[in-house]
C-alpha cells in the first residue's frame, strides 16, 4: 500500500471503525451538516504526519472514539480539478476503551455520531463508494493484529564511522527525525512489543517508541548483521504470528529478506525506517502493506 503521492495532490485517511453491538455488528458513521451526508470519519493528512497517525488522529477529533489500525482497505481516489487528486486511505478500526458516543457535543463540522448497524449502514451512507468500502469490509476476516518488520533508521555510513565495533554505528541526525515519526506509526497498529537487533541504529530507531509506551525493548544479537544465526532467527519468527499482540521487529536489511522468508512473505528491499506491515489472525497472514516516513519536518 504506497502512501506517496504528487506535490499539490490532497491525501486524507480515515478508517471503518467496529464493534460487536446487540444485535450484530456495528458501525461508527459520522453526519456532516454542511454536505447533510452520512459518511466515514475522516480527514485530511497534517504536514508531517504519516497516513496512518491521520486516520486515527480524525476517528478520535470526530467522534471522541480512539482507534487503533486493523487491516487495509482499499483506498479512494478522486479528481478535483487543477490536475490534482485526492487520496482518500482507509483501515478497520479498532476500538481501544470506551465507545460510547452518546455524550458527543455536535459541532459545525460534525453533529451527530452514530454506532449503526451493517445493514443499517449500507442504506445510510450518503455515498456508493461508501457502501462498495463497507462491502470489502464484509469479505475480510476481522479480529487481526499487527506484526511490523521495520528497518532501522539511516545511520552513518560505515566508511565514516571511526569507531572499532560496526554495531554501535551511531544514527544520522535524519535517522533520529526518522526514529522520532515512527512513534505515531507504531502507535496507530497498537504495539506492544518490541523486538530488536543488539545493533546501536536498531535499539536507537525504537527506543522513542519503547520509552513512550513503556514498553521493554527485547533485545537479539542474532537479529544483528554481526550475530546472525539463522536457526535462531527462523525460531524467533516462526513464533511471531501466534501471538495476539502488535508486534515490531527492527533489524538490517541483509537481515529482512531471511525473516521474511521465515513468515513467506516477500518484498522489495526496505528503504532505512521503511517498515512492512503484516496483518495476522491465529496465525494466518491476511494482508500486508508497505510504508515509510514522511520527508517533511514537522
Amino acid at each position: 500500500m504506497a502512501t506517496t503521492s504528487n506535490a499539490g495532490d490532497l491525501v486524507a485517511a480515515g478508517a471503518l471503525v467496529t464493534r460487536k453491538g446487540p444485535n450484530g455488528r456495528e458501525i461508527l458513521l459520522v453526519h456532516r451538516p454542511k454536505y447533510d451526508d452520512w459518511s466515514f470519519p475522516k480527514g485530511k493528512r497534517d504536514p508531517g504526519e504519516h497516513v496512518t497517525e491521520t486516520a486515527c488522529r480524525e476517528v478520535l477529533e470526530e467522534t471522541g472514539v480512539e482507534i487503533r489500525l486493523a487491516q487495509p482497505l482499499r483506498p479512494q481516489l478522486y479528481s478535483i480539478g487543477g490536475g490534482r487528486a485526492k487520496t482518500v486511505h482507509y483501515w478497520i478500526g479498532r476500538v481501544v476503551g470506551d465507545d460510547d458516543v452518546s455524550a458527543y457535543s455536535p459541532n459545525k463540522e460534525i453533529d451527530q455520531v452514530a454506532w449503526v448497524p451493517v445493514a443499517q449502514a449500507h442504506k445510510q451512507l450518503s455515498y456508493r463508494d461508501d457502501r462498495h468500502l463497507l462491502e470489502q469490509f464484509g469479505q475480510l476476516r476481522k479480529g487481526t493484529h499487527a506484526l511490523i518488520l521495520l528497518r532501522h533508521a539511516r545511520a552513518a555510513r560505515r566508511a565514516s564511522f571511526s569507531g572499532p565495533d560496526d554495531s554501535q554505528r551511531p544514527l544520522t541526525q535524519r535517522g533520529k527525525a526518522q526514529a522520532e515519526q515512527l512513534r505515531g506509526i507504531l502507535h496507530a497498529y497498537g504495539i506492544s512489543q518490541v523486538i530488536t537487533s543488539t545493533s546501536k541504529r536498531c535499539v536507537k530507531t525504537v527506543s522513542p517508541y519503547a520509552t513512550d509506551s513503556v514498553i521493554p525493548l527485547e533485545q537479539h544479537a542474532e537479529l544483528s548483521e554481526e550475530g546472525y544465526d539463522a536457526g535462531l532467527v527462523t525460531q524467533l519468527v516462526e513464533q511471531l504470528p501466534e501471538t495476539t499482540q502488535g508486534v515490531a521487529v527492527c533489524t538490517h536489511r541483509p537481515i529482512l529478506p531471511k525473516v521474511m522468508d521465515a513468515l513467506g512473505i516477500y518484498e522489495e528491499p526496505l528503504a532505512p525506517a521503511e517498515l512492512v506491515v503484516c496483518h495476522v489472525r491465529r496465525g494466518e497472514l491476511l494482508s500486508v502493506e508497505r510504508h515509510n516516513v514522511p520527508r517533511e519536518a514537522r
